[in-house]
This record gives structure tokens, sequence and C-alpha cells, in this order.
């Protein structure tokens, strides 16, 4: 079961130009059917390394579909995983070009900065926080390159898990010295609350999606290293964001995190 090489190729084709032309298209799943989550995470290694070849570098990864609100907001049932690149990301408080992005929601999650390498299987919670130097407050803006939104596990993933851009907040905190699942998170778009939400609703411990990662990442011969930045996924609902929309979370001890839209 799956698709051929050729067809991998061609489908990281197409979203590869669909992002830069900014330009949607169909469903991967209705044109292939038999495209399974290996298949799918061959080709957004396609599409990274594609990107890499043209001089973005790797700087960590994303997970996502963690918290129950986005699982049931996209029909899937499990986490999925994506490549964060340097040019993607966007300085606290600086503004992203609207234009730049096709169909762009907020999402507020707790990002980890790395102090040593996790390398699967095998690796727990407890792991995590030992490796991790700080965590920070982050935004990350998820966009699609499958029209409408309209996406299955195995779209989402090829499209690097629907990744579009991310914003870390400047405040550093040691892991150990706050209880990430008892973190509660404001996001407000221009000065409104519109989605609310708690580290616990992140595999019931921010750090236990990192561990799922890490996991993860074994089955294909990868691990997370010093330096990298993990967003450990949303704890509450994406947001729609619009041009001239300014969007901070708030973390309380953990500290806020804002960006505007132009």
């Amino acid at each position: 079961m799956g698709i051929s090489e050729s067809a991998k190729k061609a489908v990281a084709e197409a979203l590869y130009w669909a992002e830069v032309k900014r330009e949607p298209i169909e469903p991967l799943t209705d044109q292939y059917p038999e495209l399974t989550v290996r298949d799918a995470y061959e080709i957004q290694l396609l599409i990274v390394e594609r990107k890499v070849s043209e001089g973005a570098r790797v700087v960590g990864k994303k997970i996502g579909l963690t918290s129950p609100a986005m699982q049931q907001m996209f029909g899937v049932n499990q986490p999925d995983y994506g490549h964060l690149l340097d040019r993607m990301e966007v300085k606290a408080g600086g503004v992203i070009e609207r234009g730049q992005l096709i169909q762009p929601r907020v999402e507020g999650e707790i990002a980890f900065v790395l102090g040593r390498d996790l390398v699967g299987p095998g690796v727990r919670m407890e792991q995590v926080l030992g490796a991790t130097a700080w965590v920070v407050p982050a935004l990350e803006v998820i966009d699609s390159r499958i029209r409408g939104w309209r996406i299955r596990l195995a779209d989402t993933i090829a499209d690097n898990a629907s990744s579009g851009m991310f914003v870390l907040g400047k405040k550093r905190v040691k892991a150990e010295g706050i209880d990430l699942a008892r973190v509660e998170m404001v996001l407000r778009c221009n000065g409104q609350e519109v989605v609310r939400g708690k580290g616990e609703a992140v595999l019931g411990h921010p750090a236990q999606a990192v561990a799922w990662l890490a996991n993860a990442l074994a089955e294909f011969g990868v691990g997370l290293r010093a330096g990298e930045v993990v967003l450990s996924g949303s704890l509450g609902a994406a947001w729609v964001v619009q041009a001239g929309d300014m969007v901070e979370a708030d973390f309380g001890a953990l500290g806020r995190v804002s960006v505007r839209f132009a």
C-alpha cells in the first residue's frame, strides 16, 4: 500500500509551487486515496531538502494536532510533526505580511529550546524536561496549501504539518521551575480574548508531546539536537487572522508574545 516514488516527487513539486505561488491545491488524499502516513513524511522531507538546498536551515521541529480542540477541528486522532526553517521565524512584536500566506490561523504554544540531544526510542517526559535549556511563549502561524483546509492526516503531514511561521517570546524560563501542564494561555486578537487553553491540553503535558516527537523521529533514524526549537502544540483552537490584526498570547508567569499582520 502507498504511492510510487514518482508520485511522491509529483506531490512534493505541487506542494512546493502551491506555497511559492500562494495558490492552494485540492486535497492530496482525493487524488491519491492510497497515500500513507509514511508516504506523507517522505514527501515532507523531499520539500524540506529542496528548501535546504536553496539556502534554508532547519532550526527545529513543530508538533501539531496535540490538543482535542485541534484534532476535532481537522477530524484526526493523532499528532503529527513538521520542520521549522530559519526563514519561518518572525521576531517577537514583528510584522507578518498577510499576503505571504494563503489561509493563516494562529495558535498559542509553549516552545522548548533544547540544551541536550534527545534521541528515541524510549524517551520519557522526565528526560525531555532534563534536556530542555528553557521554555518560551510562542505563536505558531499555521497555513495550508490545501484548499479550504480540507485536510486529512496524510495531507497535513505532507504539507509540513500545515506550517507557516512562528514567533518566539523573549522571556526564558527554566522548565523545572514551572508546572507546564497548569500554565494557562489567553490568546487575544485586537485586544479581545478569542481562545483560552491550558498546557494539559497538549497530550496531558507539553513535555509529553516532545517525548512523542523524539520517539516518532526515531522511526526515521532522526533525533532532536541541542539548540533546536520544538513547538510543542497548540493549547487551544487556532484563530483565523486577517490583515490588520494584532495577536498576543499571554501565558502568565511564562510571559507574553505578540505579532501584527499587515
